[in-house]
């Protein structure tokens, strides 16, 4: 008989691990309560308010992602607060700037309360992903990861019920003071929380850039600008082209939502039994269709469907950190995730701007650019294999 995820958990994890599976979890829902309120509102806020363009919406989306690339500067914050302390630290920086948007109802007030809302909110994403990868192993780490993603989408559904209700009694500005609050509380919460296990080998406290992590880093960098294409202009495309309304898209955030609870452990499960190879495959290569999609079917419900699809299949990006796992040194773990998490920004903080120039004379190559991305991604992937088995022998002979 098949064990449900919660079972497998319980009989996976020692009791060090499951404090900080469960502080994890409730930041996880602090964070997701932030992001997703905010992304439900922002493409309406900014259209229908502040009546933002095409290019307007590429730059603040552009510097939404500065911070991502800032998360270099984690091992160095490291040297001073505790990794799991920065979490909850970044987490009350996100919640503050979630309700200080509706108040600032210019490009240059979203612009400048869209920058403190990301850095709270990457800060606390590298951290996540340091700690899971840290406390977890091998086989846990994706069944974890799964998990966190099924919590994110029962968040995400019940953040977009709310607002479904709440857009239609109070004024959007109202909306983002009520997902800061909610933020801030559980933050504050999660301050009587010790979650720390001392036995875990240290971490380095310095930038570990090596050779034989260089798939990762590619990898991430072709991955963070498919994922701004995708957030960016495929809702930016169903509210400007299609003219969907918040209620709309507030819908079919839930609808993502709900078939990602569903999928994302059985990602998490074909990455154990699969391994990160054949799940990536499938990722990238149906992307490639997907973009296709985007750029030339003019049809408003198949579009939100292609982006239904395009939602489940960026659940398998969990590959991308548990094949670091399998290649990488323990002590590397955090400064690598932060490292990481930079170049995935790297590509995010570009491809908004430029994005949103190129939607301006056309707004089909911005898709067309995702399937270039998409292409790229699925040819490195194909190396994988052999990066885990080099790992694996040097592994071997160094014991």
């Amino acid at each position: 008989m098949k064990k449900n995820i919660s079972t497998s958990i319980n009989q996976l994890l020692n009791p060090q691990q499951k404090k900080m599976y469960y502080f994890l979890m409730l930041l996880i829902v602090a964070a997701t309560i932030g992001l997703q309120g905010w992304r439900t509102l922002f493409n309406n806020f900014a259209v229908d308010n502040l009546g933002i363009n095409g290019f307007q919406v590429g730059a603040i989306q552009s510097v939404r992602e500065l911070p991502g690339f800032l998360t270099f500067l984690m091992v160095f914050i490291l040297l001073i607060v505790k990794e799991h302390k920065l979490s909850i630290y970044s987490l009350l920086i996100c919640g503050a700037s979630v309700i200080l948007t509706g108040f600032f109802p210019s490009f240059w007030g979203l612009f400048f309360t869209t920058f403190l809302m990301s850095t709270g909110y990457h800060f606390f994403e590298a951290t996540n992903r340091s700690l899971t990868l840290q406390y977890f192993d091998k086989r846990q780490s994706p069944i974890i990861l799964g998990k966190q993603q099924s919590w994110k989408a029962v968040i995400n559904i019940i953040i977009g019920i709310i607002i479904l209700f709440t857009s239609t009694l109070v004024d959007i500005k109202w909306n983002f003071v009520l997902i800061g609050v909610l933020v801030i509380i559980l933050a504050l919460f999660s301050l009587r929380l010790n979650p720390v296990d001392k036995s875990l080998p240290p971490q380095k406290t310095k930038m570990v850039v090596k050779k034989k992590y260089w798939l990762f880093y590619v990898i991430n960098f072709l991955s963070g600008a498919r994922r701004q294409i995708f957030q960016v202009f495929a809702v930016f495309m169903l509210v400007e082209q299609y003219h969907f309304g918040i209620e709309k898209i507030t819908a079919l955030f839930i609808l993502n939502n709900i078939i990602t609870f569903f999928v994302a452990p059985i990602i998490a499960k074909s990455i154990n039994r699969f391994g990160e190879h054949p799940v990536l495959t499938m990722e990238y290569g149906m992307m490639v269709l997907v973009f296709l999609g985007y750029a030339f079917i003019k049809n408003g419900w198949i579009i939100a469907a292609f982006y239904i699809i395009d939602n489940i299949f960026y659940t398998c990006a969990m590959g991308i950190n548990t094949f670091f796992q399998k290649i990488g040194k323990p002590e590397d773990i955090a400064p690598s995730m932060s490292f990481g998490f930079a170049i995935n920004h790297t590509s995010a903080v570009i491809i908004p701007v430029i994005g949103g120039l190129l939607w301006i004379y056309n707004y089909k190559i911005p898709f067309l650019l995702g399937v270039i991305l998409s292409i790229a991604s699925l040819i490195l992937v194909q190396l994988i294999p052999s990066q885990i088995r080099k790992a694996d022998k040097e592994a071997i002979l160094t014991e």
